[in-house]
């Protein structure tokens, strides 16, 4: 697999030319145009224009070169590149208050230039300079193809972040060859919608509202993964239920949310626990499996090496080759060439699995171990392994059951290299079991939020805690973020206020089109205690706003994940007495009660290359447009899911949409294609298809085709590239870590296979039979039959084979 090597060339500094040696009269600004010495006219210093400086980094030669091929007047700038191993140059208007052009937070801004171009590896960047920050990148807008006459390129920026006073920006050339500009013009775009109007009730219309659907899911489901078609599959596999393993009753589940039917489908094997991600061509490849549950005394569960491929066409699985190892409850990466990186889950023998797992998309096939970089870690169960821009991973300290792994709870794993490296500042390492963990929009920014989790071993209160890591940073660490927002938790005695600390485990983030992030379900405690509360994160304010809360509990084995049409679905729940909740819940946030919606009218080519200019037509203006990568989403992770930003050039109703160069911002596949109004509104979804051409495959170097035939390279920054944590490479190859049959925090000794009796009882629960069995009785467990002779928990002191019957009560006493 070829992903791009971390480069570790320092960043070479900008030359600034305010105070440089004027050779003519500076050219203002014009009225409109915020840029002075749009045209180059005006000289200053080392040979480069008023205003205007060199900046750039890497290993690469270079040219600046004020000349006199214009298009208008009689100066120019070319930038040429003759040798280049990685990095870009790049002329920029100064980074200065003289120079720099005043912006306003939440404004859009007009850019345009013409340019002559030898090279499809060009695009536009912008900077922006934030009050309290200082400089610092911001984005690229738009990736410019080749042209050997004078072409006029124009963009629209996103909205201007808060704190923002001022942009600069030019054009990065990073592949051998020039780039020549004249005239540029930069416009505030005018404000153009009213204020939206509410259709619904004021607390609606303030905090969006949740429906419980008439029809029940009827699978129990604990994954779900949203189709190309708009459909969502829902695996159960066995469901957490032994009597259908024992059966061999395997389910899953279509749902159409177009007319709210449910269509049961053949599942070849038990995917309950498995890993999933959608491939480039939209069929879903599912990793893994329950090959046994838990023997009291024995083994624990064991992970199968099957794995299958769901096709949304026919919804069947067909069997791919096997894995070279099971993984019961494994991640699933997938890369910037369509490849998928799997890692962690229990093997066939219920040991942890240290063998690192490569789909290859060229080859529709798992490789074999010889082929795959191995570092022979345990990254534990459904860690949380994060594509970055440069095509390293990641890992943000999200996982399932236990404590973290050992170091700092997070590290960026670079697969080329083989090395893991440990990033600080992760609040409570080893209380961030079930936590979720979602990449910010926009992706282009590489921030990531975590949020949530408790841990299964001590069964504490689930904390409010959320950690930000700004990924651009050259030595990136988590930083504490705002708590989550409280709400009612019920005890088993009705709904009371959360207090103190408390938050949530099983928590689902959902990244929505409007920007925001949906963060709803949970429970204080291991598959008990369910929290009622939901809040919007907003990644521009760093805040979260309470809305209103699903009705429904949501814990262990929930999930939640955006419809096409802009809603949020939420299902399952697996308390730890079996039951399941086959309630279906949809949430209608805010930014749909405000108004008639925008809507795409057309989209001209739905088969998309990066690089690309895509033009849709819309029936009134929008703000912003978006890709978003649909869900396959489980236990809280979905660390595939991306929100990626299509900067805008808007002309009436037609908009062309300026796609990423880099695939690993937007790694191959079908997405969503949301447009997005003033007001926050955003459209229907169309679907679109951003393929990773066959120049992205294993053997081949990272370029692809544009539509004019010549080719282009991602625009990959220095970003993370000066990390001071910890670095460790391979370790001995081995077989597997050894992991406690109770890892999932349960004890087996009693009630039937899929009852969770705690290891370990909420800290509020006193060490007596009669409190254990009070709290057991309070979340409706029922009669526990006693698994053998062992009664670890002191339930059943009167030695019946019952737990917690009257005998067992009355015998009370305090246990060691």
């Amino acid at each position: 697999m070829k992903t791009r090597r971390r480069r570790r060339t320092a960043v070479l500094a900008v030359t600034g030319l305010t105070s440089g040696l004027l050779l003519t009269a500076p050219q203002p600004a014009s009225a409109a145009n915020l840029i002075k010495n749009a045209g180059f006219e005006t000289s200053g210093a080392d040979g480069m224009p008023y205003c205007w400086e060199k900046s750039g980094w890497g290993d690469n030669d270079f040219t600046f070169e004020h000349t006199s091929d214009a298009h208008t007047g009689s100066k120019a700038m070319k930038v040429t590149l003759t040798r280049r191993v990685d990095g870009d140059r790049k002329a920029l208007i100064t980074e200065s208050a003289e120079c720099a052009p005043t912006v306003t937070p939440g404004k859009q801004y007009d850019l345009s230039l013409w340019y002559k171009s030898t090279t499809p590896d060009t695009a536009v960047t912008l900077f922006r300079h934030d009050a309290a920050a200082g400089w610092q990148y911001w984005t690229d807008l738009k990736t410019l193809q080749t042209a050997a006459g004078w072409t006029e390129a124009s963009v629209r920026t996103p909205e201007v972040p808060a704190g923002t006073d001022r942009i600069t920006w030019g054009v990065s050339v990073y592949g051998t060859g020039s780039a020549t500009t004249d005239d540029y013009t930069m416009e505030q775009v005018p404000d153009v919608l009213p204020p939206a109007t509410c259709t619904g009730t004021a607390q609606e219309c303030a905090d969006g509202r949740w429906d419980v659907l008439p029809t029940q899911n009827p699978v129990r489901s604990m994954h779900s993964v949203v189709l190309n078609n708009g459909k969502v599959l829902l695996i159960a596999g066995s469901g957490n239920s032994e009597e259908q393993f024992d059966a061999g009753t395997f389910t899953s589940a279509v749902y159409d949310p177009a007319n709210g039917s449910y269509k049961i489908v053949p599942t070849p094997k038990d995917m309950f626990c498995a890993g999933h991600v959608q491939l480039q061509d939209g069929r879903v490849l599912v990793m893994s499996g329950n090959k046994a549950y838990p023997v009291v005394g024995g083994h624990g569960y064991e992970g199968f090496k099957d794995s299958y491929i769901f096709d949304p066409a026919t919804e069947t699985y067909t069997k791919t080759n096997d894995m070279n190892d099971g993984h019961w409850y494994p991640s699933a990466t997938v890369m910037g060439n369509g490849d998928v990186l799997s890692f962690g889950g229990l093997r066939e023998d219920s040991t942890g699995s240290v063998t690192a797992e490569l789909f290859s998309q060229e080859e529709q096939r798992w490789q074999p171990l010889w082929k795959v970089n191995q570092t022979w870690s345990y990254w534990g169960l459904y860690p949380s392994m994060i594509l970055m821009q440069d095509g390293r991973l990641f890992y943000s300290g999200s996982h399932v059951f236990g404590n973290n792994i050992p170091g700092t709870g997070a590290a960026i794993y670079d697969y080329d290299a083989n090395t893991t490296t440990q990033i600080p500042g992760l609040q409570n390492k080893d209380e961030r079991d079930q936590s979720a963990s979602v990449l910010l929009p926009p992706a282009q920014d590489q921030k990531v939020l975590t949020l949530g989790g408790g841990n299964i071993d001590s069964n504490p209160n689930a904390n409010r805690l959320t950690d930000v890591i700004d990924l651009k940073q050259p030595d990136p660490s988590y930083v504490a973020g705002p708590p989550i927002p409280q709400g009612t938790v019920d005890l088993g005695n009705g709904k009371v206020p959360q207090t103190g600390s408390q938050g949530k485990m099983y928590v689902s983030a959902v990244l929505l089109p409007d920007g925001k992030v949906l963060e709803t379900g949970g429970a204080l405690h291991n598959r008990a205690d369910p929290v009622f509360e939901s809040s919007l994160y907003d990644p521009d304010t760093g805040t979260f706003d309470p809305v209103a809360a699903d009705p429904q509990a949501r814990g262990y084995h929930s999930s939640s994940f955006l419809l096409p049409d802009g809603r949020v679905m939420s299902t399952g729940d697996n308390p730890g007495n079996g039951t399941w909740n086959h309630n279906v819940s949809i949430y209608t946030p805010p930014y749909l009660l405000k108004g008639t919606r925008p809507t795409i009218t057309s989209v001209i080519d739905t088969e998309w290359n990066y690089g690309d200019t895509q033009r849709i037509t819309v029936d009134r203006p929008i703000a912003k447009a978006e890709l978003i990568r649909p869900a396959a989403v489980t236990h809280s992770s979905d660390p595939n899911q991306r929100f990626v930003d299509l900067p805008l050039s808007v002309d009436g109703n037609n908009v062309d949409l300026n796609v990423t160069s880099n695939p690993n911002l937007a790694p191959p596949g079908w997405y969503m294609l949301f447009g997005v109004d003033a007001n926050g509104v955003p459209s229907v979804a169309k679907w679109v298809h951003l393929q990773g051409p066959a120049a992205l495959s294993a053997d081949t170097p990272s370029t692809f085709s544009v539509s004019d035939g010549t080719t282009a390279a991602p625009h990959v920054h220095t970003f993370a590239d000066d990390l001071t944590g910890k670095v460790t490479g391979p370790g001995k190859k081995r077989t597997s870590q050894k992991v406690a049959p109770t890892v999932s925090g349960c004890d087996r000794h009693y009630g039937s296979i899929n009852v969770c009796v705690p290891t370990a009882f909420p800290a509020k629960v006193k060490a007596t039979t009669a409190a254990r069995c009070t709290w057991l009785k309070a979340n409706d467990y029922g009669r526990l039959k006693v698994n053998g002779k062992d009664d670890p928990l002191r339930l059943d002191p009167d030695r019946d084979g019952t737990a917690c019957g009257k005998g067992d009560v009355k015998k009370s006493r305090r246990l060691p």
